[in-house]
């Protein structure tokens, strides 16, 4: 079975009503991106570090999937299917995608401030000042903040060179390093971009789907023949 590695961004989400993370003006619901994403907002103000992240894990609990996730899972039928996600919700896997990669984190997830390797599955939205992992220290979201490193980075790496289709979706590929990923494919492996607007211009191996997720989705289906 052909190896397909679909890579997705904040736009496939955006239909569920989850908020897309560089929005107007770089704010994020008022918020600078630096002020509730970053190791140093971390240590400066922890409190609203905390706030911010709870009010997106209460908005992911009451958000669904929308047609563009469960398209891409029904992708199973016909490929080997590996999502590379952008995205810190768990809308992916809860359309039925069985082999998610999480570059910036979950958010449903949280892990000691002092260990990386101590990682929590979360069953509720808020997460408070006193909440320790198992070695005492607090428990900080499971995101990776702007001036981290991107732990599965290399496992995506390895995957964008083994694949022998690449989708990308949602993502306006500004973000790196999950941007450098498309240059880590073959030279002759059809690559499909779904997205309304012009975002690589100039790469003329691109097939591009110039729609929004779910329509975009659709026309996928169609130009490779699957029902």
């Amino acid at each position: 079975m052909k190896k397909l590695v679909v890579l997705s961004g904040a736009g496939v989400s955006a239909e569920s009503g989850l908020q897309t993370f560089r929005g107007a003006g770089g704010l994020w619901e008022g918020h600078r991106v630096e002020d509730v994403a970053s190791p140093e907002a971390w240590k400066r103000d922890p409190a609203l570090v905390l706030e911010f992240y709870n009010q997106r894990r209460k908005q992911l609990i009451n958000a669904q999937p929308n047609e563009a996730h469960r398209l891409i899972c029904g992708l199973e039928r016909f490929y080997d299917v590996t999502v590379v996600t952008q995205n810190v919700d768990d809308l992916h896997e809860r359309a039925g995608s069985s082999n998610v990669v999480h570059l910036h984190g979950e958010l449903m997830k949280c892990r000691s401030e002092e260990n990386d390797s101590l990682i929590y599955t979360m069953d509720h939205w808020e997460l408070k000042h006193g909440d320790l992992a198992e070695d005492g220290s607090q428990l900080r979201p499971h995101i990776v903040w702007f001036g981290e490193m991107v732990p599965m980075f290399e496992t995506a790496l390895v995957l964008a060179s083994r694949a022998d289709l690449l989708l990308v979706i949602g993502t306006s590929l500004a973000v790196y390093p999950a941007a450098a990923l498309i240059h880590y494919i073959r030279d002759n492996i059809p690559f499909y971009l779904i997205d309304p607007q012009e975002v690589l211009s100039g790469q003329v191996r691109v097939n591009h789907i110039k729609a929004g997720g779910s329509e975009g989705m659709k026309i996928f289906y169609e130009l490779l023949g699957l029902k």
